[in-house]
């Protein structure tokens, strides 16, 4: 799966990409979603390199952006004004101001204060603002709680009993086309309950809100589907037709009404791997560890989330094996990425892959420690 040799000569550590994995894995997207009334957005944050955006752009996906910086990159990678969302609790007046001048698609709006920000930055610049707001659904999505979103306890989101004074304040505004509603219950979902019972509670919400006269244009269900990080080669590809079937039977939709999608992690997490190098193996009283280059500031998620991925030594086909902790060289406890990993027997100069770490991986690293970013490498 790995050219071994030509990585032996590249300077570690580093992002290698599956580009033609990618690119399948952007065919069973489109396979699966070929519903005129289905929208799919891909979530920038999830990564940004700009090879990869333009891989999506150029297959006409939609762009969903948490900052004025997502958005202009999205632009320069090919991605449409007018198919790009901005969502996030924080919006800064310049970036507001900004997504304004630019046109694009739709702000999805997470309070009233912010709301009212909007509008007086439409009323200056003379120009229509297009906003959903995003409502906050109660619903727990069953995955790490710093990746939960839906519930009362988090700061994202409009709380059910404060969505009708907005409504109204995006009916009163000459500034304001009211788009419809977001929602967005987490990250890195691998069960369907959590998307039945928000399908179930939009079906309800949504046929109280149209009693009153008013139009929903659009859905937007947000994203979360999670991928498979034990054995990524079992399914390189997500089951996303699975996924796609849980909203065309359960959400109703009305004629000429649009549901929107964001997928992330889903779309590039398996095409991604951080490739490091075994500086040491230190024997300890207990244990041995497996000392690379890699830190966490090169992958965050097992710091920050206690996230495991699988860890390969791809140098090595050898039968006997051993454990091993497998740690990275910043001066922290938490700078560990497996406890008790078997592995084929591990000697110093040997490459590591950390799989499945396409999403969440390169755009989160940091130069802690004075440490340079990793580079990025493509199969093609």
């Amino acid at each position: 799966m790995f050219p071994v040799e030509k990585f032996s000569k590249i300077p570690t550590p580093f992002y290698y990409y599956d580009l033609a994995l990618l690119n399948e894995t952007l065919t069973a997207v489109e396979a699966a979603s070929p519903d005129p009334a289905f929208k799919v957005h891909y979530a920038v944050k999830a990564n940004s390199n700009e090879r990869i955006l333009r891989m999506i752009a150029d297959r006409g996906f939609g762009a969903d952006t948490v900052s004025g910086g997502e958005i202009v990159r999205a632009i320069e990678c090919g991605f449409k004004p007018e198919h790009i969302v901005f969502a996030g609790v924080g919006k800064t007046d310049a970036e507001i101001s900004e997504a304004i001048r630019l046109g694009i698609g739709c702000f999805n709006v997470e309070s009233a204060e912010e709301l009212d920000v909007i509008i007086e930055h439409a009323s200056r610049l003379g120009k229509v603002a297009r906003v959903a707001l995003r409502v906050n659904p109660e619903i727990d999505a069953h995955t790490h709680h710093f990746i939960t979103t839906g519930l009362a306890e988090n700061k994202f989101g409009i709380a059910m009993p404060m969505l009708d004074d907005l409504l109204h304040r995006c009916a009163e505004s000459e500034w304001i086309d009211f788009r419809g509603l977001h929602f967005h219950i987490g990250s890195q979902i691998t069960i369907g309950e959590p998307y039945i019972e928000l399908c179930h509670r939009i079906n309800r919400l949504t046929a109280n809100i149209e009693s009153t006269g008013i139009e929903i244009p659009t859905i937007n269900v947000g994203g979360g589907l999670g991928i498979n990080y034990d054995d990524p080669d079992a399914d390189p590809i997500p089951d996303f037709q699975s996924y796609f079937d849980i909203f065309r039977q359960n959400l109703r939709l009305r004629p000429g009404q649009e549901l929107h999608f964001e997928l992330g992690r889903s779309v590039v997490g398996q095409c991604g791997s951080l490739i490091s190098r075994v500086l040491y193996v230190k024997k300890g009283l207990e244990k041995q560890f497996v000392i690379i280059d890699a830190g966490f500031t090169d992958l965050i998620r097992p710091a920050l989330y206690q996230a495991h991925h699988k860890i390969e030594n791809i140098s090595s086909d050898a039968a006997a094996t051993h454990r091993y902790d497998v740690v990275g060289p910043i001066c922290e406890s938490s700078d560990t990425f497996g406890m008790n990993e078997l592995l084929p027997h591990t000697h110093r100069g040997d490459l590591m892959a950390l799989r499945s770490a396409g999403a969440y991986g390169e755009v989160m690293a940091s130069q802690y420690n004075c440490r340079p970013l990793p580079p990025s490498y493509f199969s093609e």
